[in-house]
Order: C-alpha cells, then sequence, then structure tokens
C-alpha cells in the first residue's frame, strides 16, 4: 500500500514494489493487491515501515530524510543487533528532525531469520 519493504541478503537491498493504493480507502473500481512470494533465507533482514521516516523534514537544509537515505542506513546497521538498530534508526530520525515538528507516523519494523 504505497510502502515497499526491503529484504537484505548479502548487504544488499532486495526492494519489493508496492502496489500504487492505499489501505483503507476504496471505490467501485477496487483492484486487488500484489501477492508477493519470496524465499527468505538465514540470515536475512526483512524491514517494512510507514512513510513517516522518509517523509521527515529536517537536516540542515529542511528537506525530507527520503528513502534513498533510508535505505543506506538500513544497509549500514543490518548487522547489528536488533537493539542498536533500533537506536540507531531513532538517533538518525531524532538528529534529521531536529526541533522541527513530527510531521507524521513513523514506524519501522525490522524481522531477523
Amino acid at each position: 500500500a504505497n510502502n515497499s519493504f526491503y529484504v537484505i541478503r548479502n548487504k544488499q537491498i532486495i526492494n519489493s514494489t508496492a502496489d500504487k493504493m492505499p489501505v483503507g480507502k476504496y471505490d467501485d473500481n477496487l483492484k486487488p493487491f500484489t501477492s508477493v512470494q519470496l524465499p527468505l533465507q538465514s540470515g536475512d533482514i526483512i524491514y517494512t515501515f510507514t512513510d513517516g521516516f522518509a517523509d521527515q523534514f529536517g537536516g540542515p537544509k529542511g528537506k525530507k530524510y527520503k528513502y534513498k537515505q533510508l535505505e543506506e542506513l538500513l544497509l549500514n546497521i543490518h548487522q547489528q543487533p536488533m537493539k542498536l538498530q533500533h537506536d540507531a534508526l531513532l538517533n538518525s530520525f531524532s538528529s534529521w528532525k531536529g526541533d522541527l515538528e513530527q510531521v507524521d507516523d513513523v514506524l519501522v519494523i525490522g524481522v531477523k531469520i
């Protein structure tokens, strides 16, 4: 629903492209979501998230964080224990946001296989 999920395997991101439609809104032309099956391997990490992290304004120029920067962060931290990943995500978000208002809900879920 507008957001991909990532699988990090062998230090590379596998991006599952999202359907461009919302979860809770539909009209008469209801189209089903695409079903994705991805065989997982031991050591894979799955990340799913809302758009709130990437859409947060901040940094030195008050710009959006964006998905590319989130991908780079995940690649840099994915081998750390999950607690340290949580702390790194929180610190990066808070540092980026600075004194600006949070613009949206933020959820990042990581599951290590």
